[in-house]
């Protein structure tokens, strides 16, 4: 099959086509999407060497399970042991022997095919298409804020970043009512996030008043941004690290101490919940679509997505090929 394989260069390779386990299923990828921890990954993050891409959705092809077969389907990136202490207290996740779909020790999703544990799948509802359902894996880790702090409709949250990501959670904070407020550098982002009825605020017209905010999450992939977030939050506020970069952030501890801030870090979501989202129509994910590639057009795919202009890029590793 053909991927885009990562070998400290990226490129299109025929590579063997994965062969499912017992109870795993062979999954026809229909389109995968290309976000920061892919392109952090180029820059040396986590140290990966294999096939990019852990967003995705496809059709299972092979299964020993036959009702699996044809399904449309999701997957969960972390595939966990079972066995250790983490995975018996419901934290498989964070199991120290987990491969992660496209980032650690497993074969990721810019691929034809890709297989994994029957116990990773969603079955997406009818209702949502494939250029929805592409977003469930961002959609998810967007929702899982929300288990972090529950606010009121009378807080003030702000998502410092107007990228693909940070448009994904200033519309899970706006459906939950709280009065939220995106802060980006791209007059075309947050036009779209006004459309959705969230403020914005754009850095080179005004600088937010310090010390406003009962959450601030920050997703613009730089480490300079958290020292912003630690401003902007209040006393006893939360601020929730939603990026991932090569290199290490630094911020006033002081302030963390003296203000009583909760820092947070925060990766995946629950699935189900970014589904039920999804097929409900109160998150709309098919308007950051920037553009789609073929795999074969991969690295011009990873060319688009480094504009600034650009959102979502999402690969076809499937797609006819042109006449």
């Amino acid at each position: 099959m053909k991927a885009l394989y990562f070998d400290g260069k990226l490129e299109l390779r025929e590579v063997e086509t994965p062969r499912p386990n017992p109870d795993e299923a062979l999954i026809r990828v229909s389109l995968a999407g290309i976000c920061g921890t892919d392109l952090e990954i180029l820059k040396g993050y986590s140290g990966f060497r294999g096939i990019l891409g852990h967003e995705f959705v496809g059709r299972v092809v092979e299964c020993a399970d036959k009702r699996w077969l044809d399904r449309r389907v999701v997957g969960e990136i972390n595939v966990f042991c079972g066995e250790c202490n983490y995975c018996l207290w419901g934290l498989g996740r964070h199991c120290p022997r987990r491969t992660v779909v496209g980032i650690v020790n497993r074969d990721g999703t810019f691929a034809e095919y890709i297989a994994l544990p029957l116990l990773n799948l969603h079955t997406v509802p009818d209702n949502v298409p494939d250029e929805a359902a592409v977003f469930v894996e961002p959609l998810a880790a967007a929702a899982e804020i929300l288990e972090y702090v529950r606010l009121a409709p009378s807080h003030r949250a702000v998502v410092l970043g107007d990228g693909r990501l940070g448009l994904l959670i200033a519309q899970v904070l706006h459906q939950s009512q709280s009065k939220v407020t995106v802060v980006g550098k791209h007059a075309s982002k947050l036009h779209l996030a006004r459309t959705w009825g969230i403020r914005t605020s754009d850095l080179a017209v005004e600088k937010l008043p310090a010390a406003s905010f009962a959450l601030v999450v920050e997703a613009t992939g730089s480490p300079e941004a958290l020292d912003e977030a630690m401003r902007l939050v209040e006393p006893q506020g939360t601020v929730v690290m939603k990026s991932t970069y090569r290199e290490p952030a630094h911020f006033d501890t002081a302030k963390l101490v003296v203000d009583e801030i909760k820092l947070a870090g925060s990766r995946c979501g629950n699935f189900t919940t970014a589904l039920e989202l999804l097929s409900s129509g109160k998150i709309k994910v098919q308007s950051l679509i920037s553009q789609k590639f073929p795999l074969e057009a991969g690295l011009q795919a990873f060319e688009m997505v480094e504009k600034k202009s650009c959102l979502k890029v999402l690969l076809e590793p499937n797609a006819s090929p042109a006449p």
